[in-house]
């Protein structure tokens, strides 16, 4: 069966019969939940079942559960997990706790997650953080040392996959040190290349860990003056391929960020041919039905078939998500918690 090379989303808690035509139809090759979708863990079991069945396969079903304020499972249905800042301040007084609590954390939201049936998550954000950073990044980033930032992220990338859920790092060659936020503005980073290949030094240190990885809507004037991340073909080979050595399915961020501009449709076609693997959609910014499902058509339209490398990287991500490992929850809350105490935990 041929998919197309997008994820796309739904508009609410429930599986509409125009959206069942076109997942049905369309094939994208994943689906990604947004909070709209997500009311309690019945119903979204039940959606994402619905979902599967529409697409006629197991596909991969996305969501952003970060923990902090970047979660689509909202508390207190679901556990409220601390931002990645909060390990990451953890780390500078203890080091082994921090990443032990990391882990944990991330292993017991991945529980959560593959128990809805949702097997990949957009996280963790491997960004460096900087002083002057945008907050849309601040404290979901894991710190401000490389090695804190390489240290955590393997932990957490650890304790997803060990419960079933691939992870997606993100944002691809580095967002840190943007001022501005990309779902309403382009930023432009004029820091000189030595420092931005420190940044991405921490993506090189991952890329042969993970299977996926988000780009970012960010123009880097040291590598390509003028066009974006997502959609510029120097900055995905020279950059993401050459110098961070990542050969792994690599997806836009947001399509529907206003960093881009222009017609989705057009900017779907200028990032496939920039080399993104796949375009991700989720319509974010608008609530009625009838306008999600025109979006998701105008992506499902310009992404074109999955095929060739694309299609083989798409493949060796469906196929890193491995059957949960034996784990005692109980007993994990209960070290978690006792990491964790006297910073943020869980509701």
């Amino acid at each position: 069966m041929s998919v197309s090379a997008c994820i796309t989303s739904v508009s609410g808690p429930v599986l509409l019969a125009e959206e069942r035509a076109f997942l049905r139809e369309a094939q994208p090759w994943g689906v990604i939940l947004m909070g709209r979708s997500c009311v309690d863990k019945a119903q979204v079991r039940a959606l994402t079942a619905e979902i599967k069945d529409a697409l006629g396969r197991e596909a991969l079903i996305f969501i952003d559960q970060e923990g902090g304020r970047v979660a689509r499972l909202k508390a207190p249905e679901w556990p409220k997990f601390p931002a990645a800042g909060v390990y990451g301040e953890l780390y500078e007084k203890a080091p082994e706790a921090a990443e032990e609590a990391c882990y944990l954390g991330h292993r017991l939201m991945g529980q959560e997650l593959a128990e809805l049936g949702i097997h990949a998550d957009c996280a963790p954000c491997c960004d460096l953080r900087q002083s002057d950073t945008h907050d849309a990044i601040g404290d979901r980033a894991f710190g401000y040392s490389a090695e804190a930032v390489i240290t955590l992220t393997e932990a957490a990338l650890k304790g997803l996959s060990e419960a079933g859920v691939a992870g997606v790092v993100k944002h691809m060659p580095g967002q840190g040190r943007a001022t501005m936020d990309t779902h309403y503005e382009l930023p432009s980073v004029g820091a000189d290349a030595d420092a931005l290949l420190h940044d991405m030094s921490i993506f090189k240190a991952l890329s042969d860990q993970v299977p996926m990885g988000m780009t970012c809507h960010v123009i880097f004037e040291a590598f390509d003056p003028h066009l974006p991340t997502t959609i510029s073909p120097t900055v995905i080979s020279e950059t993401i391929r050459k110098r961070i050595g990542f050969d792994g399915l690599l997806m836009t961020d947001d399509l529907g960020m206003d960093a881009l501009g222009g017609a989705l449709a057009d900017r779907g076609r200028k990032a496939l041919t920039a080399g993104c693997d796949v375009l991700l959609h989720c319509s974010g910014f608008l609530k009625e039905p009838g306008a999600i499902l025109r979006e998701m058509e105008e992506v499902a339209g310009a992404a074109g078939t999955l095929a060739g490398k694309a299609l083989s990287r798409a493949e060796a991500a469906e196929q890193a998500v491995k059957a949960p490992t034996d784990f005692d929850s109980e007993q994990a809350w209960t070290r978690f918690d006792a990491l964790m105490s006297g910073a943020e935990a869980r509701v």
